[in-house]
């Protein structure tokens, strides 16, 4: 069912791009001499290239989990409160990103800074393709900007990193050992009211070959976090499979390596100028403010174009 429903959403979208095109050059046709009638027509035609475009991308996903969900995970790197802050500004850019492009976003866990900002935070989005289009994210985001927590005003750099891993649905199979995860309970922080912070219902599961580790305390209950931290470690196995068969499959294009620190994927400079810059496509602007809420669809369609293009698959 889920795969009929992609393909009749891909035949709706021709349809109506089709419709479209020929509906604008009648248009055209009718509007000669009307030049508001012909900016309308247009904005019109320029809205629909803008979604066949970003279709023909989305035709390009097509890896064998692309069009699943996806854990999003924000870790801030060193620096205290700097890197903290900075986090949460990814946080709200990725959940900001998603409303805007029709996905849901929820809070699986999040560990606040000491005075600003976040420590980590895990977000599950779900909307078709959401893994596909970002896990182009995965890696580190170095800023550069003045601090707002520094007196003296002196620019400071932060790096903070992002993982992204697919929900695994019924078609794929991830085998876990039992005996090789520990599971540790602790009281959950943040929001949740009495019940959540008053009781050990937070639940941390470490796969102990690998040191993965995952919590979860999004939950009422130890048991619903308990299921819940099961599928994001399956989730997190199965995306370190995936990038095992890419670095054995393409070892001149190793994108684990590009999560190292100081092996930023895209740098945010504002100060002493603005400017986002890609590391990996080349791809940049400055409009700073509108990328930070949200606007990142021209980076992953860049990432998308990029990586197909190096025979990414």
């Amino acid at each position: 069912m889920t795969e009929r429903q992609k393909l009749e959403h891909a035949m709706q979208t021709v349809t109506e791009l089709d419709r479209e095109a020929q509906d604008g050059a009648e248009l055209i046709e009718l509007a000669e001499g009307d030049a508001d009638m012909l900016e309308d027509v247009r904005n019109s035609l320029s809205a629909a290239l803008e979604r066949a475009r970003r279709a023909e991308l989305e035709a390009l996903l097509s890896g064998e989990a692309d069009g699943n969900d996806c854990y999003m995970t924000i870790n801030a790197g060193a620096g205290g409160t700097e890197s903290q802050d900075w986090a949460s500004m990814l946080r709200r850019m990725y959940v900001r990103w998603a409303e805007k492009n029709g996905y849901a976003v929820e809070e699986v866990e999040s560990h606040e800074g000491d005075e600003a900002g976040i420590k980590s935070a895990t977000l599950l989005i779900k909307g078709g393709n959401a893994y596909g289009w970002l896990k182009w994210e995965q890696g580190v985001h170095r800023l550069v900007r003045i601090s707002p927590f520094d007196s003296s005003a002196r620019r400071h750099t932060s790096f903070a990193s992002v993982g992204v891993s697919p929900v695994i649905d019924d078609s794929i199979e991830v085998d876990i050992n039992p005996s090789e995860v520990r599971t540790d309970t602790y009281r959950a922080s943040g929001k949740g009211g009495q019940h959540v912070n008053k009781t050990d219902s937070a639940v941390r599961l470490t796969h102990e070959p690998t040191g993965i580790a995952v919590a979860c305390q999004s939950g009422r209950s130890q048991h619903q976090n308990r299921a819940a931290a099961w599928e994001m470690l399956r989730s997190r196995l199965y995306e370190l499979e995936l990038q095992k068969r890419q670095a054995a499959a393409q070892d001149s294009h190793d994108a684990k390596s590009d999560i190292g620190w100081g092996h930023q994927i895209r740098s945010y400079v504002l100060q002493p100028y603005q400017m986002i810059k890609d590391a990996r496509t080349g791809y940049e602007t400055s409009d700073t403010g509108g990328v930070l809420d949200g606007d990142i669809s021209a980076f992953l369609s860049a990432s998308l174009s990029h990586m197909i293009g190096e025979g990414e698959t």
